[in-house]
């Protein structure tokens, strides 16, 4: 291991860690990196012309601070100049190199996208928690969330992009299409281990229900959802044979409210309040909003 230059070292005697530092020294320790750029390197540059690439592990962690931390190419770039802690978890000494370019994280998060490296990336990680022991069980939670994004702008021609959409929760508007699950956020997650096993990026102004049958793995016995599933039970028994239908059903109509409904589904959200400790994580950790 090459001796650190004074770049990276500190004299802060009484310095305490932060919430960051601990976050990625966990990561460190948890995430297969070995596996992860096994999966990269087939389709990762070689060196053979030109310039040599840089580390395929060190764009694989700036890439995932980009996850992490909701950063842009040019913020990523920043941030590592910014905060001593980004750079030790990437393994950058500044005291003899600088910190990649926007255009070559750009470059790497495109080769991904190119590739769709990002579901392969995926069920590695899947596999890796299965041998650690965190199984997938027989129980789902389908739901979807909302990430908002700007509203657009229009372009020269005048008109706006047309892959962006608009979906009306309550009495709001959303707009949008983040790359992240879209601004309608589909995902199927265990009612056990709160994993997200499945995840579809939809436009926002696409119906819930549709895309269910990509939400299931197939052998569940049990699938939660809100009302917005409801009527699927045809569905389930095609995608997933031997799972119960415990979706939410609609308990009021023509202003009746039928009390017996409304206990079933009071007694189903106990479990499928699940998936918002899922969803906290992604906009409140993450800060996808």
């Amino acid at each position: 291991m090459r001796q650190l230059t004074l770049a990276t070292g500190t004299f802060e005697t009484h310095r305490k860690p932060t919430r960051r530092e601990k976050f990625l020294s966990d990561m460190e320790k948890v995430v297969p990196w070995q596996e992860l750029c096994a999966v990269i390197a087939p389709y990762y540059p070689k060196g053979e012309n030109g310039r040599p690439p840089v580390g395929l592990e060190r764009m694989l962690r700036i890439y995932f601070l980009q996850q992490w931390f909701n950063l842009s190419d040019p913020g990523a770039e920043e941030a590592l100049y910014e905060s001593v802690s980004m750079c030790r978890f990437v393994g950058i000494d500044l005291g003899r190199e600088p910190v990649p370019d926007e255009t070559t994280i750009l470059k790497f998060r495109h080769l991904l996208e190119r590739h769709h490296l990002g579901k392969k990336l995926f069920r590695e990680v899947h596999r890796h928690l299965e041998s650690q022991g965190v199984k997938v069980t027989q129980g789902t939670i389908v739901d979807a969330t909302i990430i908002n994004t700007p509203s657009s702008t229009k372009n020269k021609a005048g008109k706006r992009d047309p892959d962006m959409h608009q979906t009306r929760k309550g009495n709001q508007w959303f707009f949008g299409m983040n790359p992240l699950k879209g601004v309608k956020a589909p995902i199927g997650v265990d009612s056990k281990t709160k994993v997200i096993h499945s995840v579809v990026a939809i436009a926002a102004n696409v119906h819930d229900a549709t895309i269910l049958p990509d939400l299931l793995h197939g052998e569940e016995t049990r699938v939660w959802g809100d009302s917005a599933y409801q009527g699927q039970t045809d569905v389930l028994r095609q995608h997933a044979p031997k799972a119960r239908d415990l979706t939410n059903r609609r308990y009021r109509y023509k202003g009746v409210v039928n009390e017996v409904e409304r206990a079933r589904n009071r007694i189903k959200s106990h479990i499928r309040s699940r998936v918002e400790h899922v969803f906290g994580v992604i906009k409140g950790v993450f800060h996808f909003a």
